[in-house]
């Protein structure tokens, strides 16, 4: 549980004070000789950084201190550990994180897309009991809670069910959810009004939060991309909440366009609306076959009613002209679909079609639904879109993906942080170290809402990521997606040693985080200006029987300043 930030200010101080009346315990870890990217964009320093109980003590050199364990950093890169704003970890994969931890991610936002359970206190508490090799925190899911009170069925929520679910949402803020997450372009959330959404999540104004929602694209708007970003940032502006643009991409015909999406976020932020986005480095994304390309109609109340729609063959044919429609508007084509079918091999969607004997992606998609709900390999975008979307100021690397122990089949599960610093950094030059850094930890961080994870400072928690700047590189591909990233050294947690020297040691130093009323999605400070802060209360001894003492501290960072 986080102290607030006032509290953790004191008792540095007071450290601070008494630190001369008797020499200070060995540390726990030293991360001796490398360079630091500290997670703010600013230049990288070389420092050693040293932790105990859990919390990194100091950065630079400590003369005549000494520690417990070290890692060796020389040559290497020393970053926070990265913080995945959009996963969707498996409750059986994150007490390992085998797949996370060589990409140096220390840190999972659960809930994605508006999915989850309603209690997000018994999940993390439930998560925590099986153990972590990661930290995890929660969103609290729309669609989740939507459908808990609506159901799948297409119709509008009476005042009484708005107030239901406006409940679910404000217990479960309480309760220490990071975020009210949304998924508006899947059924049954996909059915909610715009007018609806706003209302359900307004209450989370108060709680100054963010709304990260997979935006909708609708037939009647031509599955315009840049329309659903607008929708996204209406809400978010109407509702009061940070609006994130979640795994952005720019798909369909507006392919190319990426300016144009940015710059309207851009002028969002500017009015007072802080508008960010996360994206991960590829070209297609992964979701059920038939979610995206079988029209929304078509899928009210759930499975059973669209395969009772398949079967008569007025509907069926509609069905198909609608989603080849929304192929050609939407993806890059039939070729650009791989239908991933447990135990079996994954095929293009050409090859069913050609087994199938039609010219209909649809047709044959329509053919499988039938007796199976596969997942699919969807192609959307092109890469000039990609790198803006990275080099946008306020988007952030995530991976659409999370802790699992089981095959997914899409390389990003394995790949996409190291995929970012290898080829997007190293190779392209799209970024810069420093800036991939920041974008991969405190940027998310500050989105989040967290206030003591996303850099390398004193008085953080220690969770670390030590990777070689020279060979770190992901090797999953659509074809073998769980070969793992290499180049990534050490990984800490909790000041615990999860990775060393690139194998996982099973430590379980993930803990379950909540979000504090103190801890608000906010733009990450800029680093240029100086800035001043004065703070004096009461020190109050925990033990013996003492007597408070005033304390004041004053702060003064000149700028560009760590």
């Amino acid at each position: 549980v986080l102290m607030r930030p006032i509290t953790l200010l004191l008792l540095a101080a007071t450290a601070v004070a008494t630190a001369g009346a008797q020499p200070a315990p060995p540390h726990d870890l030293l991360v001796r000789g490398g360079t630091v990217l500290d997670g703010s964009g600013r230049p990288r320093f070389a420092a050693d950084v040293w932790v105990r109980g859990g919390h990194i003590t100091a950065v630079g050199a400590q003369p005549g201190a000494m520690a417990k364990d070290t890692l060796d950093a020389r040559g290497l890169f020393v970053a926070p550990g990265f913080v995945n704003l959009h996963s969707h970890a498996e409750p059986w994969g994150l007490p390992t994180a085998e797949n996370m931890l060589p990409q140096g991610v220390t840190t999972e936002i659960l809930n994605a897309d508006g999915g989850g359970p309603l209690d997000i206190a018994a999940q993390l508490r439930t998560l925590q009991e099986a153990g972590l090799a990661v930290n995890a925190g929660a969103a609290i899911g729309f669609n989740a809670v939507w459908q808990s009170v609506v159901g799948r069925s297409d119709r509008r929520a009476t005042a009484e069910e708005i107030g239901r679910m406006q409940q679910l949402v404000t217990d479960n803020l309480a309760a220490g959810a990071f975020a009210v997450s949304s998924g508006l372009d899947y059924k049954p959330g996909y059915f909610a009004t715009e007018d609806e959404v706003v209302q359900v999540v307004s209450p989370a104004r108060v709680w100054r939060t963010n709304f990260p929602n997979h935006d909708r694209l609708r037939p009647e708007l031509g599955f315009s991309a840049r329309e659903g970003v607008r929708e996204t940032m209406r809400i978010g502006e109407r509702a009061g909440v940070a609006p994130v643009i979640t795994h952005m991409k720019v798909s369909g015909r507006e392919r190319g366009e990426a300016d144009v999406i940015l710059g309207e976020m851009a002028a969002l932020t500017r009015r007072g609306v802080y508008t960010s986005a996360d994206v991960y480095p590829y070209l297609s994304g992964m979701t059920g076959l038939g979610a995206l390309i079988i029209p929304g109609w078509a899928q009210d109340g759930g499975v059973e009613a669209t395969r009772a729609r398949f079967a008569d063959p007025a509907l069926r044919a509609r069905i198909i002209a609608e989603g080849d429609a929304t192929i050609a508007a939407r993806f890059t084509g039939a070729d650009g679909i791989l239908v991933l079918d447990p135990g079996k091999p994954t095929r293009r969607l050409t090859e069913f079609m050609a087994e199938f004997g039609t010219d209909s992606p649809t047709a044959a998609i329509v053919k499988i639904l039938e007796t199976a709900m596969p997942a699919a390999i969807l192609g959307f975008g092109e890469e000039r879109d990609l790198r803006k979307l990275l080099q946008f100021p306020t988007s952030v690397v995530s991976c659409d993906c999370g802790a699992t122990a089981r095959p997914t089949g899409h390389p990003r599960n394995a790949g996409t942080f190291p995929r970012v610093l290898g080829r997007y950094v190293r190779e392209q030059g799209v970024l810069t170290w420093e800036d991939a850094v920041r974008k991969m930890s405190g940027l998310p961080a500050t989105i989040a809402g967290l206030v003591d994870r996303g850099y390398v400072a004193a008085g953080m928690a220690a969770d670390l990521a030590v990777f070689d700047s020279a060979t770190i590189m992901d090797h999953a591909t659509y074809e073998q997606p769980e070969l793992r990233s290499t180049g990534v050294r050490h990984v800490v947690v909790n000041g615990a040693v999860a990775l060393r020297d690139g194998a996982a040691t099973g430590a379980r130093g993930g803990r379950a985080l909540y979000r504090g009323s103190w801890m608000p999605t906010r733009p990450q400070d800029a680093v240029s200006a100086a800035r001043s802060l004065r703070v004096s209360g009461s020190v109050v001894p925990v033990t013996g029987g003492a007597p408070p003492r005033r304390l004041a501290v004053s702060l003064a960072p000149a700028a560009g300043s760590r």
